[in-house]
């Protein structure tokens, strides 16, 4: 677990908030109702966004690594409850084997090192205590387990699926315990209820014949991505991990060989029931619900998956006796298991790393134009070079800046980051100052301090201070006006096709930074550039 977390802090230092979590960050910073209470994408959000709004008061907004770190706490607390469960059932060794697969976990980097994917992981450890809970005969674990049930459900809607298994545990033992116990599932279940009747019922969602009918497929593919990731098969792409050719054969081995168990112990032992209903549960859910993003093999299901897939194991291996050498071999293949499932955990770095350099210098655009940038300014993809800042509009992202701090590179950084990142600063703030181009036919109209630019590519820049500078083109071909600012390998901006002979005429608003931009002129009979 030290390791883990040493691993995990690491590579998720110098991160910056990703996608969803900024829709966290411009629309619930305060608390009330809506803010608590609306859905994201069906999900109840409740405490994410509380750990959010705690995390802005107490740290602002300038890094996202106090979510990381409870974010880190909670995977550590995940791993802690499955070694007790696996040990109970199978003994300390396996259920170390069990705890390090899921530490590790590369393939489910998303979960791993993004902060908004606090709510599976909290999630997932506030149900899997109550599962814990509801194996002790004393009430008063019932009333903790109906507690941690509840919390599990705040955290998201993966609480249902725990709560499926609690339904299954407690009707396993209702002649022995009564059906009195019941509460411990009804209750969470009720609350959930009551916020899908006030604000659940208005989140738009893809439930639909088709996907019912689809959803055995969407399972099986499910389960064969965990299975996948948690032998180390899968290499990751973006954001879904890439399936091989051994998942689904073995799959059907497993289960083969689990059916075979049973018939030889004629039947399972109780525990595998409730993780098998947690497990359809959740596979059932997001199938019903798949779409564009949502495919069963995604990353961010991955942890989920893998988490069901090791408990279920782990009761169908209740009762096996390990040898000596089958212990060895396991702790082996765990190693090694590790060792490869380590690379998409790193493929995942880089992915997020590459993210923070576009947002970071994206937002830090936005703020070198917060002079004359329109409140409703949205980062487009083209411009941002990501498709990650859709959340983001210009007013309300400066109010919270200045309320919280800024997670932007500062100008200096800017000029220091990857190229990139400057090449698509350039781009958002031609976007958001804005830069103004004219170009009208005919010459002879320029004033102000004139200088003659060459017209080849090898030509030395032009200054541009802010205000208006006028380019008269010679007779000839066309000609070529490109700028650039932070950029320093190539011109980000580039207005083509300008005809011989015309004048274009070139605004640059003031913004907060004294850096000029650099304008090249390419054009037969080079040209001539007045600044006014």
């Amino acid at each position: 677990m030290v390791v883990a977390a040493a691993v995990l802090l690491d590579y998720g230092s110098g991160l910056t908030f990703f996608q969803d979590s900024w829709e966290f960050l411009m629309q619930r910073r305060d608390p009330s109702a809506a803010t608590l209470l609306d859905p994201h994408n069906e999900h109840i959000v409740l405490l994410p966004v509380l750990i959010t709004q705690l995390s802005l008061r107490l740290f602002g907004m300038g890094s996202m690594t106090p979510e990381l770190v409870l974010l880190v706490a909670l995977q550590l607390g995940v791993a802690g409850l499955l070694f007790v469960y696996a040990r109970r059932r199978l003994g300390p060794w396996p259920a170390l084997f069990a705890a390090t697969l899921l530490l590790f976990l590369g393939p489910a980097w998303q979960d791993l090192l993004w902060p908004f994917q606090i709510g599976f992981v909290g999630g997932s450890f506030f149900g899997l205590a109550a599962l814990l809970a509801l194996e002790s005969e004393d009430g008063r674990w019932d009333r903790a387990a109906c507690a941690l049930l509840a919390i599990s459900i705040a955290f998201s809607s993966l609480g249902i699926a725990f709560a499926a298994a609690a339904a299954v545990s407690v009707l396993q033992r209702r002649r022995e315990r009564g059906l009195r116990r019941a509460y411990v599932f009804a209750l969470p279940l009720l609350l959930y209820a009551a916020w899908y009747a006030g604000w659940g019922h208005a989140a738009e969602n893809n439930f639909s014949a088709h996907n019912v009918l689809v959803s055995p497929r969407y399972v099986w593919e499910g389960l064969v991505a965990s299975l996948d990731s948690v032998l180390a098969l899968g290499t990751i792409a973006d954001e879904v991990v890439g399936r091989s050719m051994w998942g689904a054969p073995l799959l059907i081995a497993l289960l083969a060989l689990a059916a075979y168990g049973g018939y030889r112990r004629r039947g399972f032992f109780a525990g595998l029931w409730p993780v098998l209903a947690a497990a359809a549960t959740f596979w059932f859910l997001a199938a019903f619900n798949q779409g564009p993003g949502r495919e069963p093999y995604s990353s961010r299901y991955l942890y989920v998956g893998v988490l069901f897939v090791l408990l279920i194991a782990v009761n169908l291996l209740q009762g096996v006796r390990f040898k000596r050498w089958a212990l060895v071999a396991g702790a082996a293949a765990t190693c090694v298991v590790v060792g490869f499932n380590l690379v998409p955990l790193r493929e995942g770095r880089d992915f997020f790393a590459k993210q923070t350099v576009l947002t970071r210098a994206d937002l830090a655009a936005i703020e070198i134009a917060g002079r004359t940038v329109e409140p409703s300014f949205l980062l487009s993809p083209e411009a941002a070079g990501t498709v990650f800042l859709n959340e983001i509009e210009a007013g309300e992202y400066l109010r919270a800046v200045d309320e919280y701090g800024s997670p932007a590179y500062s100008p200096a950084e800017l000029a220091a980051a990857p190229e990139e990142g400057r090449t698509h600063a350039d781009l958002v703030l031609a976007n958001a100052l804005p830069l103004e181009i004219e170009t009208a036919p005919g010459g002879g109209g320029a004033e102000g301090e004139c200088v003659k630019v060459a017209g080849d590519t090898g030509a030395a820049p032009l200054e541009l201070r802010p205000g208006v500078t006028t380019i008269e083109l010679g007779p000839g071909g066309e000609g070529t006006v490109k700028l650039r600012r932070f950029a320093r390998r190539e011109y980000p901006l580039a207005s083509g096709g300008l005809p011989a002979g015309s004048t274009t005429r070139l605004f640059v608003p003031r913004d907060r930074v004294a850096r000029p931009w650099q304008l090249l002129v390419e054009a037969d009979r080079g040209a001539l550039a007045c600044r006014g």
